[in-house]
């Protein structure tokens, strides 16, 4: 298997990489993250995911290089990560007692060959007040993820049902990642 690296900084991301036990370097990389006009969710996150990795490669040409990006969907539209907790506040209570969709892209770019893969999943909330949402907003764990909650925090309380990848709604899903590896180390012979 080639070096490993993850173009992300998201401790989230590291946290979940780590957990299945591999060894890997992380590299910060630049890219808009911007929905194009007209473009579907899960077409955009692939796009950003792959974005990501290609990023990465471009800085590490000899490693395989992993990209994600996770976002989350209510009623059509994609909610990224919050600008202040001010929007962070109207993401929750948009999600307040509804199901949401989460989706996870993860791209994998070795040398010129690349795969991606697609998380789907469902999240319900309970009906939250404006007390709780207030008091979450305050620990500002809901400011740097989309949708404007982590999983893994706090907002586990939040959450009355679960549909689909837990790691997948955490930013990085691992089912599809060891997918995507599993092919670069048969091509490599690893």
């Amino acid at each position: 298997m080639p070096p490993l690296v993850l173009a992300s900084t998201s401790p989230r991301r590291r946290e979940l990489l780590a957990q299945i036990g591999l060894t890997f370097e992380v590299i910060a990389v630049e890219v808009d993250e911007r929905p194009l006009a007209g473009e579907l969710a899960a077409d955009h996150v692939c796009r950003l995911a792959l974005a990501k990795a290609r990023a990465g490669a471009a800085q590490a040409p000899d490693a395989c290089v992993i990209g994600a990006d996770t976002v989350v969907v209510v009623e059509g539209d994609i909610l990224g990560k919050p600008r202040d907790a001010a929007h962070a506040a109207a993401m929750l209570r948009r999600l307040s007692g509804c199901t949401h969709t989460v989706l996870s892209g993860v791209a994998c770019q070795h040398g010129g060959a690349h795969g991606v893969r697609l998380s789907e999943s469902r999240v319900s909330f309970r009906a939250l007040s404006a007390d709780e949402i207030a008091a979450y907003c305050a620990t500002g764990e809901p400011l740097d993820k989309a949708g404007a909650y982590a999983i893994q925090g706090r907002a586990a309380a939040f959450i009355r049902h679960l549909e689909g990848s837990y790691s997948g709604v955490m930013g990085l899903p691992l089912y599809e990642t060891a997918e995507l590896l599993a092919a670069v180390a048969t091509k490599t012979g690893a």
